[in-house]
C-alpha cells in the first residue's frame, strides 16, 4: 500500500487544501470544524506520508496528482469552496 492509500478522506482533503494555499483556518471554516482539528489531521498526514512541513506537503500533493487528489475526498472541494470560506 503507498503512503497516499493510508490517508483518511478528510485528511486527503486537508493535504488538497494545503496544496491550494489555505490557511488552517480556511480550511476550517471549509471543513466546518477547528482550526486544532485540522492540525490533528495535519500531524497525522505528515507522520503518513513521511512530510515535515506544509510546504512538503503542498509539493508531495503536486507531485501526485495535485487536483486528482479530489477524486477520492468524502465531498470535493476546489476553489469555489475557499471562496466561500473567506
Amino acid at each position: 500500500m503507498m503512503p497516499r492509500e493510508r490517508l483518511t478522506p478528510k485528511e486527503t482533503q486537508v493535504a488538497t487544501l494545503v496544496w491550494e494555499g489555505l490557511t488552517n483556518r480556511e480550511i476550517g471554516k471549509i471543513m466546518r470544524t477547528t482550526e486544532q482539528v485540522v492540525k490533528n489531521h495535519l500531524r497525522s498526514t505528515f507522520d503518513k506520508l513521511g512530510v515535515w512541513s506544509r510546504l512538503e506537503l503542498a509539493m508531495y500533493v503536486a507531485s501526485h496528482g495535485g487536483r486528482n487528489w479530489l477524486e477520492d475526498c468524502e465531498r470535493p472541494v476546489s476553489v469555489q469552496a475557499r471562496a466561500a470560506a473567506s
